[in-house]
């Protein structure tokens, strides 16, 4: 009697084993720098809970969730901060979980931030091993889940939810599921501001394949052209809600930004910081703030020495002509970077290279200051995240 036929797994599962080992090292990494946190907010008296769903603007999102839009702040020195420039997606998430699930909004924001991060993860993994095998897509995964500030991947903040949005929407291209990408690339738009990356990726690529189908004499066919025009939706729709929402359609979000100091000012900002640090005592916070924008542009030039493709170029460089360009919380510019997942695909590629031996000593380096330096943030330091 022959055996029965073995059945082959669904796509999506067997792609989910191939990723099991990435996302095991990813959440031995996360969960490691969690209970580093938890055992120094026990010795100082204060909730581990509270410090990941309550610490700055996750209030924010939290609120917006249990109560709309519609706080503001006025500060004395006349300064006028909006929940209107924190985008809807998030908050709407946290009030589904809470009217599911018996969990307060601070949980329920770190329960759609930790799928968001597992998604988020596992999209990462799924570009990296299409691109440069599975040995250099696990060791993304895992400098992803160990850079300084990934501790926000354990926050109730919106950067998961951006980055499994933006990371699957990349491989939906990659893989020439164009209208995939565009809703995928929506999303991300309605996550954060800076999800605008993701539509711009997806535009860029789109209008690349209906060129190319143009120049060879057929049709440009409609999904590419559908991918570029869902992609800004998102974006786009919340912005121009804010501006009917403020009677003035064309700026007003860009005006509520302003009261956060958030503004588009072409690097004048950055180079003024950088002054500023380098000619007199600063937080440790901005030191390293400072530092790691600027890796970020080393890091941006390697990556384009690899040729990627041309969404995930473009993907990485309007985050960080965002970042480096924009003006506002300096100290938040490596979170805002934190979605620029393709920035490590350089060093990701030189340690599957390297000597086993000297991989593992750069890993447990990055992981101390990993834990140490999230912990420093969520509990020392006093700038904002």
């Amino acid at each position: 009697m022959s055996p029965a036929p073995v059945r082959p797994l669904p796509p999506w599962r067997a792609a989910l084993l191939r990723a099991a080992p990435a996302l095991g090292l990813f959440a031995a990494a996360r969960l490691t720098g969690m209970a580093v946190l938890t055992l120094w907010c026990l010795h100082i008296g204060r909730s581990p809970r509270a410090v990941l769903a309550t610490s700055w603007d996750s209030g924010w999102y939290t609120r917006i969730a249990a109560e709309g839009y519609g706080r503001t702040l006025y500060w004395p020195d006349g300064v006028v901060q909006s929940d209107l420039a924190f985008f809807p997606l998030y908050p709407a998430l946290v009030r589904g979980v809470s009217a599911v699930l018996p969990v307060a909004g601070g949980t329920a924001g770190l329960l759609v931030s930790w799928l968001a991060a597992g998604a988020a993860a596992w999209g990462v993994y799924a570009v990296g091993e299409r691109l440069w095998g599975a040995a250099a897509a696990r060791m993304l995964v895992l400098l992803w889940g160990l850079l300084p500030h990934s501790v926000v991947l354990t926050m109730a903040y919106t950067e998961p939810l951006l980055t499994a949005f933006a990371a699957w929407s990349l491989y939906a291209v990659l893989t020439r599921r164009w209208v995939c990408a565009g809703v995928l690339a929506a999303l991300a738009g309605a996550a954060r501001p800076n999800g605008v990356a993701v539509a711009a990726a997806v535009g860029a690529a789109a209008a690349v394949e209906a060129w190319g189908r143009l120049r060879a004499r057929r049709s440009p066919g409609w999904r590419p052209c559908a991918a570029a025009l869902l992609a800004p939706a998102g974006w786009l729709g919340y912005v121009l809600w804010v501006g009917v929402r403020t009677g003035d359609v064309p700026g007003g979000y860009f005006r509520v930004q302003a009261g956060w100091t958030s503004r588009f000012d072409f690097g004048r900002g950055t180079y003024g910081f950088a002054r500023a640090v380098a000619t007199r005592p600063m937080d440790l916070g901005f030191t390293v703030s400072l530092l790691l924008t600027g890796l970020s542009v080393v890091l941006l030039a390697l990556l384009a020495l690899e040729r990627p493709p041309l969404a995930l170029f473009v993907y990485t460089a309007v985050l960080v002509v965002i970042a480096v360009g924009g003006a506002g919380f300096f100290e938040s510019k490596p979170r805002f970077l934190l979605p620029a997942f393709p920035l490590l695909a350089p060093v990701a590629l030189a340690l599957r290279r390297a000597r086993p031996r000297a991989a593992a000593v750069l890993v447990a380096a990055l992981a101390g200051l990993s834990f140490g330096y999230g912990t420093y943030l969520l509990t020392l330091a006093t700038m904002a995240l």
